[in-house]
């Protein structure tokens, strides 16, 4: 099982996202854990994460995010597929970077 975490500058809009990834991946049978934080919970939340995906408010983190999870690949969701809250266009993205 891949666990996905998504980080965000406070988690509301964040934790839409996550249902609807959640969804998207039942429908694929795809096995993954996500959950959403702010990205000030990365080091104690994210540590053991198999990807970090960043919300596009806080995609300025990311090189900083690096230096707090060594080793965890970190990508920024696209603005567009953020804002339609694309579930589907998400977990494949990270599916992908999980290959």
């Amino acid at each position: 099982m891949k666990k996905i975490v998504l980080l965000c500058a406070a988690g509301m809009s964040t934790s839409i996202l996550v249902k609807k990834m959640q969804s998207a991946a039942q429908d694929i049978h795809y096995d993954c854990e996500i959950a959403a934080y702010p990205t000030s919970e990365a080091k104690t939340k994210a540590s053991d994460a198999d990807l970090i995906l960043l919300g596009p408010q806080v995609r300025f983190s990311l090189d900083k995010i690096k230096v707090q999870c060594p080793g965890i690949p970190v990508e920024a969701i696209d603005m567009r597929m953020y804002g339609r809250m694309d579930g589907k266009g998400v977990i494949e993205f990270a599916k992908e970077k999980l290959q």
